[in-house]
């Protein structure tokens, strides 16, 4: 079992990527156990921040929020201010009260599509949950029980077509498999937490589609 604190400390040490932040994104099959490993990884961070997507996403977009991401939370983080954004309420289906998300040293944004292009010139790294879609989907679906299948139907379709198109894992910096205990660390199919270059686009310019 890889020692987690010690990547946490090498995530800590990589050079900021928007703004004064390094943003650090766990992406991975819906049931893989991003937010889980997201938690693990935030305490050991000092109690980073995390955006969870899920509170970006809506019913008729679930891959739709690049746009709120970049003008609510990168934006800000990019020019060193708080950010703030409206969480979905998934059983209201609407956007509730505003949250804020402090420009900590190390901030994780987790979620299906965490990695995505658009994302990924903001990233300081990139973690990616290695848990096959069918076991992940499995996973969720008995998490979830059977009041949610109709979603479930819905959801492996979007999230079939989204990395058809957009496939976060070759752009990996580490692949991270859940163990009985703990976690496997291993390197990514696109290694750079020991020697990153710093990506920080200007606070009026958008990251490319």
């Amino acid at each position: 079992m890889d020692d987690l604190a010690r990547h946490a400390d090498e995530l800590r040490s990589l050079p900021p990527s928007c703004g004064p932040v390094r943003l650090v994104a766990v992406d991975g099959h819906a049931g893989s156990g991003k937010s889980t490993f997201a938690a693990r990884l935030a305490a050991l961070l000092d109690g980073a921040p995390v955006l969870h997507l899920d509170d970006l996403a809506t019913h008729e977009e679930p891959f739709g929020w690049t746009g709120r991401l970049r003008e609510q939370v990168l934006l800000p983080l990019a020019r060193g201010e708080r950010a703030r954004y409206a969480p979905y309420d998934w059983t209201g289906r609407r956007f509730g009260p505003a949250r804020t998300l402090e420009p900590a040293p190390v901030v994780l944004v987790e979620g299906v599509g965490a990695g995505r292009r658009a994302v990924r010139p903001w990233l300081a790294a990139l973690c990616w949950m290695e848990l096959d879609r069918e076991t992940s989907w499995a996973r969720g679906r008995r998490r979830d029980g059977e009041g949610l299948r109709e979603f479930w139907d819905g959801w492996t379709l979007a999230e079939d077509r989204h990395f058809t198109d957009d496939p976060s894992r070759p752009h990996a910096d580490a692949l991270v498999r859940q163990l009985t205990e703990g976690y496997r660390w291993s390197r990514g199919p696109r290694p750079s937490v020991t020697a990153h270059h710093s990506v920080t686009p200007r606070s009026h310019d958008a990251p490319p589609r």
